[in-house]
């Protein structure tokens, strides 16, 4: 009995070293097939349209840019080997997704872990999130290499994930159990459910003698509070917003995954472009990437480091391992018939299956608004309805220069104290052009630095030749002030007194509020002023529509300007059209938005007062004048 059992041992141990060396043998296989694949692939040339790429799935440079150390080829096989295509045959990723699992595996190459723990895949309508969701979560439960265990030399050797908890969470549970888990049973054939113990359900997938879990979970963030998931993949979280509780939904969420003490666990978005102004979980995600990247001048483009330059504009905040994935039509490209092929072929990427046909009906379906069509078919982030202007429009008019040493310009300041933030614009007058000069947003419980905000205007009159500078001030009281407690009126009454005999364009001249600075907003006959200009400046950004490349609002590309511009909602009043935030105590700011306008509403006042041969004398000359 012995012998035979030791027999047994044997050739139980020589059939599961057959099989390691098969399946060894043909995740090589595969593997070479996608480094075949890539290197031969490159992007598509002669496109009529070339998209905004968002993200390292598109770079290239000689060659696709790829992660030095990932755990992605051996998933990229683990798939090849164990899932089924939709339409039959092994399961096979675009080399547009396979770039992308490649990079949401790569590897710290220190510590083993994921260099992305947060992931947002963007990508138009139809080109097949839910099924890479499916394939993703299926390799997380199963693989034997969906997270890292150790290196043999430099190279990662990975392992099954322990306890493995995949939530498929979205705020229509419906539109999971509906469009995403029925795919779990098209995917995954017969042969990988008996080698993993696979069951699927309505709305969960078990595997690994239940010790694997895929859960499709509910919109409540009640009932997913407490579990330690080992990914999260939100669908859709472009519809996440206040009114259906997806902030607290994504709160529960990323407090979920914070417990994690391993470091493997991840968090994936799936979603649409967001439409802008709605405060979605979508646009958070967004807005919380591109504080990270900055924007340099054309004199610094190519340095490592961040030089003390007015016109380069730092990241906000630090990276914090977020991947942000997205392909976008530009904001030039025309919503029309002829057009939409042409842009839809531009930013489809791999997803060559997409029936143009269909989305011509979509777009021409008059209950679509061309805010949605652009949305959903050419994955534009656009305007809400009560949004100012299109940040297609603010898009057409970045550049990458600023104003020269010794420019004619006029200046615009807005003040806060504490809670929104204080900028000073300077633009051109010859041209228009505008260029951030300076900008705060203090924390919670800071205030503005007024002597930073002097230091500012005065490096703006050396560089500059300043023909008019106006600034509304707040009218918060100084908490520190002995005398006179208004927290900026004497240093605007300084920049009267410094520079009041130089402007040519004073906000009054006449009567006992004469000022050469101020211009307060608190009054009415200022509010009718900044309104018209509110509105011209509004015309003037959607002429962007007739000639994108020729755009009549221009500035020296800013992240700050760019946000607080798309951040603007129209406000109707007594005078017309102004504008606001979300709200009084809303985290998007408006304020350099308002500098933009009243630079260029200082600028044409300026030219109709000189034009008609009385710069500075009296009242100044209305713009309905």
């Amino acid at each position: 009995m012995g012998a035979s059992a030791s027999w047994s041992n044997v050739v139980a141990r020589s059939l599961a070293a057959s099989q390691t060396r098969t399946d060894e043998s043909e995740i090589r296989k595969i593997i070479g097939w996608y480094e075949d694949q890539l290197e031969r692939a490159a992007p598509p040339t002669g496109l009529e349209w070339e998209p905004v790429k968002i993200g390292p799935t598109w770079r290239y440079e000689n060659g696709w840019i790829l992660p030095a150390v990932t755990l992605g080829w051996r998933n990229l096989a683990w798939t090849g080997m164990r899932l089924t295509a939709p339409k039959g045959g092994p399961w096979t990723y675009t080399l547009e997704q396979a770039r992308f699992v490649l990079w949401q595996d790569a590897l710290d190459p220190e510590t083993g872990e994921f260099l992305y723990p947060t992931a947002v895949l963007q990508r138009l309508k139809g080109w097949g999130k839910d099924p890479l969701a499916v394939a993703l979560s299926t390799t997380d439960i199963c693989s034997e290499d969906a997270v890292f265990d150790h290196w043999r030399g430099d190279v990662p050797v990975g392992k099954q994930t322990p306890q493995a908890y995949v939530q498929i969470v979205g705020v229509a549970q419906d539109q999971i159990k509906r469009n995403t888990m029925p795919l779990f049973n098209v995917l995954i054939p017969k042969e990988t459910k008996t080698k993993y113990g696979i069951q699927v359900g309505k709305l969960d997938v078990w595997a690994r003698g239940d010790t694997a879990h895929i859960e499709a979970s509910t919109s409540s963030a009640l009932s997913i509070e407490g579990p330690r998931p080992t990914r999260v993949i939100r669908n859709e979280t472009q519809n996440w917003i206040e009114a259906n509780d997806g902030h607290t939904l994504a709160g529960t969420i990323e407090g979920n995954l914070a417990k994690d003490s391993t470091g493997a666990a991840r968090l994936l978005d799936i979603c649409n472009a967001y439409r802008d102004g709605e405060d979605s979980v979508g646009q958070r995600a967004r807005e919380a990437y591109n504080a990270t990247v900055g924007t340099r001048c054309k004199a610094h483009a190519g340095l490592a480091d961040w030089p003390a330059c007015l016109d380069c504009q730092p990241p906000k905040s630090a990276e914090f391992g977020m991947l942000y994935d997205s392909l976008e039509a530009p904001p030039e490209a025309p919503l029309t018939i002829e057009a939409a092929p042409s842009v839809v072929e531009a930013i489809r990427g791999d997803s060559v299956w997409l029936n143009v046909r269909r989305i011509l009906n979509s777009i021409k379906n008059p209950t679509n608004s061309a805010n949605e069509s652009r949305r959903k078919w050419y994955n534009q982030i656009n305007a809400a309805e009560d949004a100012w202007c299109d940040p297609k429009d603010v898009a057409a008019g970045k550049r990458d220069y600023g104003l020269d040493d010794g420019d004619a310009v006029v200046l615009f300041g807005d003040g806060s104290k504490s809670d929104d933030a204080t900028g000073l614009l300077a633009v051109r007058i010859s041209d228009g052009h505008a260029q951030v000069l300076h900008v705060q947003q203090p924390k919670k419980g800071q205030i503005v630095n007024r002597d930073a905000y002097d230091l500012a205007v005065i490096a703006a009159d050396e560089k500059f030749k300043v023909m008019a500078f106006w600034f509304d001030p707040s009218h918060l009281k100084d908490d520190d002030a002995d005398e006179d407690n208004r927290f900026w009126w004497p240093l605007v009454d300084k920049w009267s007194k410094r520079y009041g005999k130089r402007l040519k364009c004073w906000p009054v001249k006449s009567g006992n509020r004469m000022h050469a600075v101020a211009f307060d907003m608190a009054l009415e006959v200022n509010q009718k002023t900044f309104v018209e200009g509110v509105e011209q400046c509004l015309t003037e950004l959607n002429d962007a529509h007739k000639d994108p490349t020729n755009a009549i609002v221009t500035f020296m590309a800013s992240s700050w300007l760019e946000d607080h511009l798309t951040n603007a909602k129209a406000a109707p009043g007594k005078h017309g059209i102004s504008v606001r935030k979300d709200n009084r105590e809303s985290k998007h700011k408006i304020d350099l938005a308002v500098c933009l306008i009243g630079g260029r509403m200082l600028r044409r006042i300026y030219l109709l007062q000189t034009k008609k041969g009385t710069p500075g004398k009296g009242r100044v000359i209305l713009l309905g004048d």
